[in-house]
C-alpha cells in the first residue's frame, strides 16, 4: 500500500492506472476510521482495479464552537485498517496542501444544503462540497463511496457532482451499526458509558417512526412528534432536529408519498450524534 501527500503526485499516479485501463475506486474520509469506514473500502475494493483512500480532517466543515481542535486522530491504527481491508493507495495531504495560501474559492451547494444540518450548522456543507470538489478533481473520473449515515451530506454531494458535471459516480453504502443499533461514527468516542448506554434511543426513534409510516401516515409532523417523544425517554439526550421528508428533496411541503427519509440529530454532552432510515409510503 501506497502512501501520498501531495497533489501532483497522486494526480500523476492515477493517470497511469488509467492508462492501462484500470478503474478508480475513491474513498474519502476525515480518518479515525472504523467499520463503517472499512465497509466503504470493501465495496470500492470489490468493484474497482484500484482504490484510493483519503485522510483529510477538513476545517472548512467545522463552525465555530465545533470539535475542531478534538477531533480524534490515529493515522497508525487508520494506516493499518486500510492496509487490512486492502486499499492500494492513501491520500494524506496537509491543509496547505489542499487550502493553498490566498485560496478564495469554495463551492456551495442550494436546495438540498439548507434543511436540517444545513440550519443546525450554517458553514458545514460549503465546507463539505468545497473540498469534496477538490478531492473528485484530484482524482479524476471515479467512483466515490459514502456512507449512507450522512445521508444529507451524500443528498448534497450528488447534487453537487451532476451540477458540475463531474465524471464521479456518487454510491452511498449501508449504515454499519453496533449491536445495540447504535451507528457507527468516529464521534462515538465522546460519550460517557452512561450517554453510551443511552444512544440506541435514535435507532428505537427511526424504528418508531417507520412503524407510523409503514401503518399509512403521511403526515410528516405527527411522525417526527412520535421520534421526537422517543428521544426525550432518554434522559440525557437533547433533541437538534427530528424530520420526515421525501428522500430527495429532504423538505416536507405536504403528505409524504414515496420514498421518505426519517432523519434525527441529538446531543449527549458533547457528543452531536446524526441518523437516519429510508422507507416508503404505502401509497406508492
Amino acid at each position: 500500500m501506497e502512501t501520498i501527500d501531495n497533489v501532483a503526485e497522486l494526480r500523476s499516479r492515477l493517470a497511469v492506472e488509467r492508462g492501462a485501463g484500470n478503474t478508480i475506486g475513491f474513498v474519502p474520509t476525515m480518518g479515525y476510521l472504523h467499520a463503517g469506514h472499512v465497509s466503504l473500502i470493501d465495496a470500492a475494493v470489490a468493484s474497482n482495479d484500484l482504490t484510493v483512500v483519503s485522510i483529510f480532517v477538513n476545517p472548512l466543515q467545522f463552525g465555530a464552537g465545533e470539535d475542531l481542535d478534538s477531533y480524534p486522530v490515529d493515522i497508525e491504527r487508520d494506516l493499518a485498517a486500510c492496509a487490512d481491508a486492502r486499499a492500494d493507495l492513501v491520500f494524506m495531504p496537509s491543509v496547505s496542501e489542499m487550502y493553498p495560501p490566498g485560496m478564495t474559492t469554495t463551492v456551495t451547494v442550494g436546495g438540498v444544503s439548507k434543511p436540517l444540518e444545513g440550519q443546525s450548522r450554517p458553514t458545514h456543507f460549503a465546507g463539505v462540497a468545497t473540498v469534496v470538489a477538490k478531492l473528485f478533481s484530484i482524482v479524476g473520473p471515479c467512483r466515490a463511496y459514502f456512507g449512507a449515515k450522512d445521508w444529507q451530506q451524500v443528498t448534497v454531494v450528488r447534487r453537487m457532482t451532476a451540477d458540475l458535471s463531474l465524471p464521479v459516480e456518487v454510491i452511498s453504502c449501508p449504515i454499519v451499526r453496533e449491536a445495540d443499533g447504535l451507528a457507527l461514527s468516529s464521534r462515538n468516542v465522546y460519550l460517557s458509558p452512561e450517554e453510551r448506554r443511552q444512544a440506541p434511543v435514535l435507532r428505537r426513534a427511526l424504528l418508531a417512526g417507520i412503524e407510523l409510516v409503514e401503518a399509512g401516515v403521511t403526515d410528516h409532523s405527527v411522525i417526527e412528534t412520535e421520534m421526537a417523544r422517543v428521544i426525550s425517554t432518554a434522559p440525557l439526550a437533547q433533541l437538534d432536529y427530528a424530520a420526515a421528508v421525501p428522500a430527495d428533496s429532504l423538505v416536507a411541503d405536504g403528505p409524504l408519498r414515496g420514498e421518505v427519509r426519517l432523519l434525527l440529530a441529538v446531543r449527549f454532552g458533547g457528543a452531536r450524534l446524526i441518523d437516519n432510515a429510508g422507507c416508503r409510503t404505502v401509497e406508492s
